[in-house]
């Protein structure tokens, strides 16, 4: 197989270059024009944020994306889909609350803000996932399946769960629904934290097994031997009551997030950035980022979203690490920054898989811009 092109471009400018102009150039040297924008539904998937934290990608990136598609007469809208854990993006409303929040509104960006699985993260396509083996249909945001190209924008940093989160994380784990996260995340059914149930039946209307009753104290119980397990409930109670405890472990995960990526991207023309900056210790969905544990090195782009990864951690692992940083203050067993970040996962584990599915390609030639 042939490598896979990988296009790089520092961090330095000068009066006659911008880092926003560095942008444009690098992803256009990529070939990000040779896609026919025309008349099509563009969803360029990034991550908005969790208010408090001030690691995720400054919105002044993604107007240069919006601004290139618009004027190759595509329709761009920016996305992401809701948690499955309990914060403020769990729901539309409070999603794009956060997203104005941390600047991603029209004004600044150019276009629009939709959430990609709808009001309760309820809104979804099942997508079936050829060759998956954990994961053979995928619950996957409605706006993005309805889209007609898939753009992706990656914050590269560390993750307590994966090792890092990169291209196939923000597409993998990010487009699934709330019941596409908790398929991921979990390995077995919902429970209901009955402390928390108010009696407002939302659940049981939703559930189309008819798994749902209340005891005589008015709380809700799920039947296991009915349950399917598909986690639409988890969406629509409004009051975090119904959760899984059963989390997958991390190689499982990895794994599954492989699947829903592929489920993604089949039949879709894509194309994928990622920014290796600020590169915190864990994910962007913590409502406060820690310091970074390696210098900024630069933007990535590339057709590839594997080799996009494998170009990625390379780089970052040529780095020196920031003595001051919860890296920095961690015994080094290994020359892998994210596997001595977090000892218990294997990121590995998600690019092999990826490789297995068809998504891409391990091997790649980075070219600099």
């Amino acid at each position: 197989m042939n490598k896979s092109k990988v296009y790089f471009t520092n961090l330095r400018t000068n009066s006659n270059m911008t880092l926003l102009q560095k942008l444009d150039r690098l992803v256009k040297k990529a070939g990000i024009e040779n896609i026919d924008f025309n008349e099509k539904f563009v969803a360029i998937k990034i991550h908005f944020g969790e208010p408090g934290n001030l690691a995720y990608l400054r919105p002044n990136y993604s107007k240069v994306i919006v601004d290139l598609i618009k004027s190759k007469n595509g329709k761009p809208f920016l996305t992401d889909c809701n948690t499955l854990y309990v914060g403020r993006r769990k729901n539309a409303i409070e999603h794009m609350d956060a997203a104005y929040e941390n600047g991603y509104n029209p004004f600044a960006t150019g276009c629009h803000v939709i959430i990609a699985d709808g009001l309760k993260g309820t809104d979804e396509a099942i997508i079936p996932v050829e060759g998956g083996e954990y994961v053979k249909e995928a619950k996957i945001g409605q706006s993005i399946a309805d889209a007609d190209i898939f753009i992706s924008m990656n914050h590269f940093k560390g993750h307590e769960s994966t090792g890092f989160g990169g291209a196939l994380k923000n597409i993998g784990m990010g487009c699934g629904s709330r019941a596409g996260k908790m398929e991921m995340h979990c390995s077995g059914k919902p429970v209901v934290n009955q402390n928390k149930c108010v009696f407002c039946g939302a659940c049981r209307k939703m559930c189309a097994h008819g798994a749902i009753s209340f005891n005589e104290n008015k709380k809700a119980n799920i039947n296991h031997d009915k349950c399917v397990g598909c986690g639409r409930c988890i969406g629509t109670c409004n009051f975090d009551a119904i959760e899984n405890l059963e989390y997958s472990a991390n190689d499982i995960l990895n794994k599954k997030i492989a699947e829903y990526s592929k489920a993604v991207l089949s039949g879709k023309e894509h194309f994928h950035i990622s920014f290796v900056v600020n590169v915190s210790p864990n994910c962007d969905c913590h409502a406060e980022n820690d310091a970074a544990i390696i210098p900024d090195v630069g933007m990535f782009a590339s057709f590839d979203p594997v080799a996009l990864d494998m170009a990625c951690v390379d780089a970052a692992n040529k780095q020196v690490v920031i003595r001051d940083s919860y890296l920095g203050e961690k015994e080094q067993h290994t020359s892998d920054h994210f596997i001595n970040t977090h000892p218990e996962t294997n990121w590995e584990v998600c690019i092999d898989h990826a490789v297995k599915l068809g998504l891409g390609n391990k091997e790649y030639k980075l070219i600099e811009i």
